[in-house]
């Protein structure tokens, strides 16, 4: 079923809801899902309205044009999306393959509804992964005195492909803010959740030596301050004394694996309104 999706948020006042329905069913389309939520204390309103768009009477390219009236009454920051077609997707690697193998297993069975248009590594290491899926893989090496044309390749390969969204499965390579700006709220990262206490080389083993009881995982969009942007998903799981340091990264890697593909889907279903630095993920 095609069907058009609303993000919306603005000031909050009565009458929010009853015209967005109104505008639905006054033109014949019907509403399969609207949720919403209040912000009481900066009293914002959030919601997220799908419908089916299969009778409905207004054009595709006309659908926003005629909301605007509505948007413009209520104060509204608002987007408009469409379930067909999928969107376009880039996967970033280094050498950690346990991120990639599992997203491109979940876009494979049908988990994750999109298109994964191709695979940029600064390694080769896991061209043989991509290859296996029949994704095309893109060797670009990065270093400190390479990375402006190495992002200049990588922009360019995105822009061809027509890439709607960036997913960073541990790519250990920081971009910049002009990369960043490009796809502003279309770049998801995936990390371990030590941050601030362990950053930098093997956050599980400094972990270990302080035997913390939890790891986690933290998926967020990326902006140009490094490793801050609005979280989308978290989640831990729980270790002993008796794990080892090994046990810990195996651990991490299984919550980080969970981790991104929430973030992910919820990305491509339009369930995630970034405001303030911060998400609402709608149910």
């Amino acid at each position: 079923m095609n069907s058009a999706i609303l993000l919306i948020s603005c000031p909050d006042r009565k009458g929010i809801v009853k015209d967005i329905a109104t505008f639905i069913a006054d033109n014949n389309g019907n509403i399969l899902h609207f949720d919403q939520h209040i912000d009481y204390q900066k009293r914002i309103f959030f919601a997220r309205v799908e419908w089916d768009i299969e009778d409905f009477r207004i054009p595709r390219s006309r659908i926003e044009e005629a909301f605007r009236p509505i948007a413009d009454r209520f104060s509204m920051s608002y987007s408009l999306h469409f379930r067909e077609p999928p969107q376009r997707v880039a996967i970033f690697v280094s050498k950690q393959g346990h991120c990639l193998y599992d997203l491109l297993q979940r876009f494979r069975s049908g988990e994750l509804r999109g298109e994964v248009s191709l695979v940029i590594s600064n390694h080769p290491d896991l061209k043989p992964t991509a290859d296996f899926f029949g994704v095309p893989f893109h060797h670009i090496p990065k270093s400190r005195d390479t990375r402006a044309l190495a992002e200049e390749r990588e922009l360019a390969l995105l822009e061809k492909h027509r890439v709607d969204l960036i997913v960073l499965a541990r790519y250990m390579q920081i971009l910049s803010g002009e990369f960043v700006a490009r796809y502003r709220n279309r770049i998801i990262n995936i990390h371990h959740s030590f941050l601030p206490a362990f950053p930098g080389a093997k956050p599980y083993h400094r972990a270990y030596e302080r035997g913390v009881k939890i790891v986690g995982a933290t998926s967020h969009y990326v902006t140009e301050v490094l490793d801050e942007g609005p979280i989308i998903e978290q989640d831990v799981v729980r270790v002993s004394h008796r794990d080892t340091p090994e046990d810990l990264v195996r651990k991490g890697r299984d919550i980080e694996r969970i981790v991104l593909a929430r973030a992910v889907r919820w990305h491509l279903e339009y369930k995630v309104l970034v405001y303030n630095n911060k998400t609402v993920v709608f149910d």
